[in-house]
């Protein structure tokens, strides 16, 4: 055979293999057709849905209706209504952005063994939904409603059916505790706090939460209590670790006799009548009770030797702690950071940790004992400005050094203690009330050691106060005094 006539063969070849290459594709063409759509494929109303199943991720659930939801496998679990109805919502109006029809290759788009297969059913109808792929590409999911065809869709189904079972527990609820009417703590606490919102014992407007103790009510920290408000409400409640707590269950988590139990009395407003209602949260924690008794045992054995490392052995230990609602029967997991934030409700961990127990602005008169020598510093009120002007001597001064430094004493730690030392130096500051009885607040302040010393208020020992606030304070008032 020549050249030429090979030359004529082969070109004969590639033609029909181009023939059969173009009719191959003609015939794809006519037996998968792609379209845009905004058509809305099922509308499947929540309400009409009586089962609901899915398998994903070698997990499979299973729920039916009965007036409320249950779960199959077990009709005492708790199920989330608003849940169910989040995890059915995206069908209530299903749309595809991209229909693929007349499909008989499935596998191209995952379908053939799906990520995940949804069954539902209503009083009519049963629905399988299966998701195949991710298109990275558009950013959409194919999925296949058992009509032949594919669909793209915007509104990814898994984002919802990604859940296990205890996304679905219907947990107890946790109210936003923005204001609480009356905190009471018993067990490692015993406590009762009270909101008045017109004040109280105090100097300071901003306080309006007490402390009821012996007859007494004392000024709290306003935003210390709000920020342990905020802990409980925030708390997370999602790690349950049983649904129908036993005697037996709630021995093993120490909460048949909780360590600390908090009851929270809320206002409520109605807005269908418009009035306001009193409720309360109560909130039961505990430590896991063999991991707190042999905590305690570690510390009892370094305290007497060794006070850093108790600390820091404190800091660094791992706490499984617990807690419930109310007379709930589930009982949850809560972080060691959680359980400490809780169990900090003493007295000192809410009181003012500031030495002056009243607003600057208020102060009318600065009589200061230092060295042996007595000092008084006035003030008036300034006609032109909202502010007062200092003077010493009839002659005026400039205050915001010494104003700093007296406001930045401030409490590392509380104690009792009777003052030992000497006196640093020694304050009695007359306050506008705004009354015609003027009041007075005497600050004195001792020696302690080395790096601090104790805060005496209205000839109550209050706080220690790190050594070096205090000769701030020293140094300013000497500025005024020896200048």
């Amino acid at each position: 055979m020549n050249r030429a006539k090979r030359l004529y063969i082969l070109l004969g070849v590639l033609a029909l293999a181009c023939l059969v290459t173009f009719a191959v594709s003609r015939h794809e063409e006519a037996k998968e057709e792609i379209r845009n759509s905004d058509t809305l494929v099922l509308e499947i109303p929540y309400t009409s849905v009586t089962a609901l199943a899915w398998e994903y991720d070698s997990q499979s659930l299973s729920f039916h209706k009965d007036e409320s939801w249950l779960y199959d496998a077990d009709e005492a679990f708790p199920v989330d209504e608003e849940k169910m109805q989040e995890l059915l919502e995206p069908f209530a109006a299903f749309g595809a952005s991209f229909i693929i029809e007349s499909v008989e290759d499935y596998s191209q788009y995952g379908l053939d063994d799906p990520i995940c297969t949804i069954d539902l059913s209503t009083e009519d109808t049963t629905y399988q939904i299966l998701l195949g792929d991710y298109s990275a590409m558009d950013s959409e999911r194919y999925v296949s409603i058992g009509d032949g065809n594919v669909y793209l869709v915007q509104n990814d189904p898994l984002d919802q059916f990604d859940a296990v079972l205890s996304d679905l527990i219907d947990q107890d609820d946790i109210p936003q505790l923005n204001q609480a009417e009356e905190i009471l703590f018993s067990g490692a606490s015993d406590l009762q706090i009270a909101y008045h919102e017109e004040g109280g014992n105090s100097y300071r407007e901003d306080d309006v939460y007490f402390l009821q103790q012996d007859g007494d009510s004392l000024p709290l920290d306003s935003g210390r209590v709000k920020n342990y408000l905020q802990t409980i409400s925030n708390l997370d409640l999602s790690d349950y670790i049983t649904y129908q707590a036993t005697e037996e269950e709630l021995q093993a988590c120490g909460l048949d006799t909780p360590e600390l139990t908090i009851a929270v009395t809320y206002n409520v407003e109605d807005e269908e009548t418009e009035s306001v209602n009193s409720e309360t949260f109560t909130l039961h924690i505990s430590r896991d009770p063999e991991e707190a008794a042999a905590a305690a045992e570690a510390v009892e054995e370094t305290a007497a030797t060794d006070t850093d490392t108790t600390a820091e052995a404190e800091s660094e230990e791992e706490i499984t702690a617990y807690a419930r609602v109310g007379t709930s029967d589930i009982l949850y997991r809560i972080s060691g950071d959680e359980y400490t934030a809780l169990l900090a409700a003493s007295y000192d961990d809410f009181r003012h940790p500031e030495v002056l127990p009243a607003d600057f602005a208020d102060i009318t008169q600065l009589d200061i004992s230092l060295d042996g020598e007595s000092y008084s510093i006035l003030s008036a009120a300034d006609t032109d400005s909202d502010e007062r002007i200092f003077s010493y001597r009839e002659q005026e001064v400039e205050i915001a050094d010494l104003q700093a430094a007296l406001e930045a004493l401030s409490a590392n730690s509380f104690t009792a203690e009777t003052p030992q030392e000497k006196e640093e130096i020694g304050l009695v500051l007359y306050l506008d009330t705004g009354n015609e009885e003027e009041a007075r607040i005497t600050i004195d302040l001792y020696r302690y050691d080395g790096n601090n010393c104790l805060a005496v208020v209205d000839g109550t020992a209050v706080s220690l106060v790190t050594r070096s606030l205090v000769v701030d304070l020293i140094e300013a008032v000497n500025a005024i005094v020896l200048n």
